[in-house]
């Protein structure tokens, strides 16, 4: 007989409390090459996802594989240094494990940090966006199948996916830290191939500001828990066709790590934001 999503969960958050000494109150996804944060936040305790049952490690450059548990102005946080992805061959279900166990184990609100192209000819690698909406390009869903009471209802609203309260604290904290951040829809796709240029502009013609392999499958699993979610990109580069230039990965990495200082103080002054929400 199949293990239910609800106990396994439970199985990975229960694993995890007998390795830290509080309980989180805000949870943090830390994309490509933005994983630095977690090893900043006080007190820290870090617990690798191989020490923890139904939680698979990510392959990919960039993302560490750890829990970090710790303090941020005064608020307990979890973070996600790294994730996996679709494109690595993990289920959706695998995808979404971790911010389902940051949930389980209290959070009430969970920031989702990634790297994402930019799909507007006017934007540059570097810029900060923040996450007004999306689109699930994937063609799943993580609540796909019989739903589980115990975890969200079978029909969860997606009105406000990404929290208007935390939108605005993060607007505030850029304004107070004089950071510049733009606005847009996600567009999430399974990946692991950048788009191509005719894609880019189908994107651009639904809609769409950022495109990337993450966030949004995250993003629809906490909404159904009933955790309210905040989402910033940082746009690591242009999509093809806009600057002319070849996409690389570490180029995705690089333009991330140069944003860190930013980076770091936005996601300060919005967890203290979020806490006090």
């Amino acid at each position: 007989m199949s293990i239910s999503v609800s106990a396994l969960v439970d199985d990975t958050a229960q694993a995890i409390q007998k390795k830290i000494s509080f309980a989180p109150r805000i949870g943090v996804v830390l994309g490509s090459g933005l994983g630095a944060f977690g090893d900043s936040i006080e007190n820290l305790q870090k617990v690798s996802y191989a020490e923890l049952p139904h939680l698979p490690a990510s392959k990919v450059v960039g993302h560490a594989g750890n829990f970090c548990f710790g303090m941020v102005g005064g608020v307990p946080v979890a973070c996600m240094q790294g994730r996996v992805h679709l494109y690595e061959g993990h289920s959706v279900a695998s995808v979404v494990h971790g911010v389902r166990t940051m949930a389980r184990l209290g959070v009430s609100a969970v920031l989702i940090t990634n790297a994402a192209g930019g799909l507007e000819p006017s934007w540059s690698a570097g810029d900060l966006m923040l996450v007004v909406d999306h689109l699930n390009l994937t063609h799943v869903s993580p609540l796909t199948g019989l739903n589980e009471e115990a975890m969200g209802p079978r029909f969860p609203d997606m009105t406000h996916a990404y929290d208007p309260g935390l939108q605005s604290a993060l607007r505030d904290v850029a304004a107070k830290e004089k950071i510049e951040i733009r606005e847009g829809i996600y567009a999430a796709l399974l990946g692991p191939s950048y788009e191509t240029p005719a894609e880019v502009r189908m994107l651009r013609g639904l809609g769409a500001h950022a495109v990337g392999m993450s966030t949004v499958l995250e993003t629809i699993a906490l909404r159904h828990m009933g955790v309210k979610v905040g989402a910033l990109s940082c746009i690591t580069n242009l999509a093809a066709g806009i600057s002319g230039e070849k996409l690389d990965h570490a180029e995705v990495e690089a333009t991330a790590r140069r944003k860190r200082d930013d980076l770091l103080k936005l996601l300060r002054g919005w967890i203290v934001a979020a806490d006090a929400a």
